[in-house]
């Protein structure tokens, strides 16, 4: 049995599917990528479109033309309210819900520098930052991981705040300057977790191909 799996095209969406791929023991794959209008659109704020499927619609919209069989998203990335006709399969335990600090010198979120440009993306990070440390430069950044980590190396901003687990599925743990803890940073609810969607037609088809283990627990 071939699964035809949807993604995103960055090197950490593509790392997804095979953690997703892991769950159909026995099948085969054909992996088509998309550009999302999330992937083209690199002005808008991430603060401005959350909840929105700016980094699903594509790919959706993929599987309600039945193009593939099952779309590999972000948990935090879903919409609000799924697109009509579509099911989440499966939702993963999350490998990490924290955000991480990648910074210059490697200094704690403490020790930054007054006045240090810091980057984040989402509403929920930079008012984070906002309350904890209101003598920072808040940068909007967008862009893949690597894009983001190269604003750092090049100097355009002093320190970074991603998601902890995007640096480990992309073996980049030792960029971690500090693991930010929960009662000081509180996470998205769904970070660190992929959902697998399929069209509502096809969730019988694609759910007797899951391993025992992920119908039984969800992982």
């Amino acid at each position: 049995m071939v699964i035809r799996i949807g993604s995103r095209k960055s090197p950490l969406a593509l790392r997804q599917v095979e953690e997703a791929k892991k769950f159909f023991p026995g099948a085969d794959f054909e992996i088509t990528t998309y550009d999302t209008l999330g992937d083209k659109d690199k002005t808008t704020p991430i603060s401005e479109v959350e909840g929105s499927d700016f980094f699903t619609r594509e790919i959706d919209q993929a599987l309600l033309n039945e193009e593939i069989d099952l779309a590999v998203h972000s948990a935090k990335d879903l919409p609000d309210k799924l697109v009509k006709g579509l099911q989440v399969l499966l939702e993963t335990k999350s490998i990490s819900p924290l955000d991480a600090l990648v910074s210059k010198g490697s200094l704690k979120f403490k020790a930054l520098p007054q006045g240090s440009r810091i980057g984040a993306s989402s509403k929920r990070r930079k008012g984070h930052i906002q309350l904890l440390r209101p003598d920072l430069a808040i940068i909007d950044v967008r862009g893949s991981i690597g894009e983001r980590l190269s604003l750092l190396n090049d100097g355009k901003i002093d320190a970074l705040i991603v998601a902890e687990v995007a640096l480990i599925r992309l073996g980049l743990e030792e960029r971690i300057a500090e693991v930010l803890l929960e009662e000081f940073f509180p996470a998205h609810p769904k970070q660190g977790s992929l959902s697998l969607v399929v069209k509502e037609k096809s969730w019988r088809k694609v759910k007797s191909l899951l391993s025992e283990q992920a119908r039984a627990t969800g992982n």
